[in-house]
């Protein structure tokens, strides 16, 4: 059950492109360590962005991979925290929840079930069929993903949001995107980007909110994870 702190900043940011937003994320990280920062949640659109996992950059088939996100028009990033490829763009919402803690590493494993209820429950509150668990062939696979069940193929399951972790001494940064609007260019680059990289996945797996409950908005989303957290949500 996800407990909120009780204080609780929130801050809404305009992307910078993909390694600006990252490093961001990691200053806000280095600031709640260093015991100038409390918890902390951040909301922002990304620019198209492919961010790899630390295994995907030892591939002999990465530098292929990087250019098909080029040529789709997105930008590709190794990052600290998480597997594998994912993709996401101005139709999705980035929330990162930063705070601080003295033994962060404690309940690391649990904060994934944790984060995966709350977003279900988020998307839950806007109709949308969801559920937290990992998809067979889904990209950037994960045990706690949250996906949502296709109303036109009932048992069809696409993964909605992604989650990913980074824990230091001190402080933690727990970073989750949620795909909400234009799911096709995520299926294109990464149908390419998964393909150089010889991994298997399956397109299919990969949707939007949008997908399954038409007319949902990017403000949509991100005022039902505002409620999620218990946070007074903005008219």
């Amino acid at each position: 059950m996800f407990t909120k702190p009780p204080r609780l900043s929130v801050r809404h940011d305009e992307s910078r492109g993909a390694a600006a937003d990252l490093q961001t994320g990691l200053d806000l990280l280095a600031e709640a360590k260093a015991g100038r920062l409390g918890p902390t949640l951040r909301f922002y659109r990304p620019r198209p962005t492919v961010a790899f996992g630390q295994r995907d950059a030892h591939l002999a088939g990465f530098e292929a991979a990087a250019d098909a996100c080029r040529r789709h028009g997105f930008e590709p990033l190794v990052r600290k925290a998480g597997g594998r490829a994912a993709a996401y763009h101005e139709g999705c919402l980035v929330v990162d929840h930063i705070e601080p803690q003295q033994d962060a590493i404690m309940g690391a494993k649990a904060r994934f079930a944790v984060f995966g209820a709350l977003f279900a429950d988020a998307l839950s509150s806007l109709g949308v069929p969801a559920d937290v668990g990992e998809i067979p062939g889904e990209y950037c696979p994960g045990e706690f993903s949250v996906h949502g069940w296709a109303p036109q193929d009932p048992g069809r399951r696409v993964k909605l949001v992604g989650t990913a972790q980074r824990v230091v001494s001190g402080a933690w940064f727990f970073s989750s995107v949620l795909v909400v609007q234009d799911s096709a260019p995520v299926r294109a680059v990464l149908t390419e980007v998964y393909a150089a990289l010889g991994l298997d996945w399956d397109p299919a797996t990969a949707g939007s909110v949008e997908d399954l409950v038409s007319g949902v908005t990017v403000d949509d989303v991100e005022r039902a994870v505002t409620g999620a957290y218990g946070l007074s949500v903005p008219g």
